[in-house]
């Protein structure tokens, strides 16, 4: 049951880009999108983290660092991405964005928290000419340099996320952290819309339709299973088989809008696929740091000897 949780939860991510151009195509702009996701995902979520009191007993500390992830993290990656899918395919978004893991390693030894070693020079090389296969097969004139940028900016945004926050959010309940994150996000959202107007949230009951199932199953339900697969399966496993994430966006997106990926996309999508696998096979005595969504972290430092493995911080998708 745990590897299903898994799955599925990678399922609901995947399915998030589909969703989101589908609510486009019913007159929904990206501002309106956003803010509706957070905002009800923040009330479903802080309903749900009540109710399993998860937010009894948090400090100031954990309450505004939840905040300022939403804020500055959350918020930021969320209009990179959900931007980047009015200039480009949903597989080529997803694809450039999965990258994210490697960068991640990288970061982090960039820091000086992880050592680099052969086995992830090899991931980030693999991972590097995968994308340049992505990118370099975009000749059917859906290679757009904005929503390039946009997809990268995305990824970057999510390294610095996950980077930072693996070292404030400790000793967090998760599901208090997704609820604080996206309440920080809306808010973040309702500041910006306050200097340039509120979006226009007039749509017809399609849009509305496509929002709901981006809350519903793309935020809400696949945060809660992915947890629940996690305390079942541990980390490791739990980040190899949200693998399917890009999967499923791909293969969808090819269902729904037709899309298609020439020869080169599809061997560049299998390298970065590839890379992530690397990243992902902790080290012996080591436990990777994993993110519902698209999880696959560098892995931490081994615990000390005689010491029990310390469980990985989990944050939630920024997508």
């Amino acid at each position: 049951m745990g590897a299903l949780y898994c799955l599925l939860s990678a399922a609901g991510f995947g399915l998030m880009a589909v969703f989101a151009k589908s609510a486009y195509d019913e007159g929904v702009s990206v501002p309106a999108l956003l803010l509706v996701r957070f905002a009800l995902a923040a009330v479903l979520l802080l309903a749900i983290a009540a109710s399993r009191g998860a937010l009894r007993g948090l400090t100031r500390r954990a309450v505004l660092v939840g905040l300022a992830m939403g804020v500055f993290g959350y918020a930021v990656q969320a209009s990179f991405y959900f931007s980047a899918l009015q200039h480009l395919d949903a597989s080529l978004v997803a694809l450039v964005f999965y990258v994210y893991p490697v960068t991640v390693m990288v970061a982090s030894i960039a820091v000086g928290r992880e050592r680099a070693s052969v086995r992830r020079v090899a991931a980030l090389l693999v991972a590097l000419g995968g994308i340049g296969l992505v990118l370099a097969g975009a000749a059917t004139g859906q290679f757009d340099t904005v929503g390039v940028l946009l997809s990268l900016g995305a990824a970057a945004t999510y390294t610095g996320y996950i980077v930072v926050g693996d070292r404030v959010t400790a000793g967090t309940p998760p599901v208090a952290l997704a609820a604080l994150v996206c309440t920080g996000a809306t808010g973040a959202l309702l500041a910006v819309d306050g200097v340039r107007g509120l979006p226009d949230l007039g749509f017809g009951a399609a849009g509305w339709g496509w929002l709901a199932a981006l809350v519903l199953i793309s935020t809400v339900a696949s945060v809660l299973l992915f947890f629940a697969g996690l305390a079942k399966v541990g980390p490791s496993t739990a980040a190899i088989l949200s693998i399917l994430e890009p999967v499923v966006t791909v293969l969808s997106a090819a269902a729904v809008f037709g899309e298609t990926l020439t020869a080169p996309q599809w061997g560049g999508g299998l390298l970065v696929l590839a890379a992530v696998v690397l990243v992902q096979l902790p080290a012996r005595g080591r436990v990777p740091v994993v993110v519902p969504g698209v999880r696959s972290r560098a892995p931490r430092r081994p615990a000390r000897a005689g010491s029990p493995g310390t469980p990985a911080p989990t944050m939630p998708r920024a997508g």
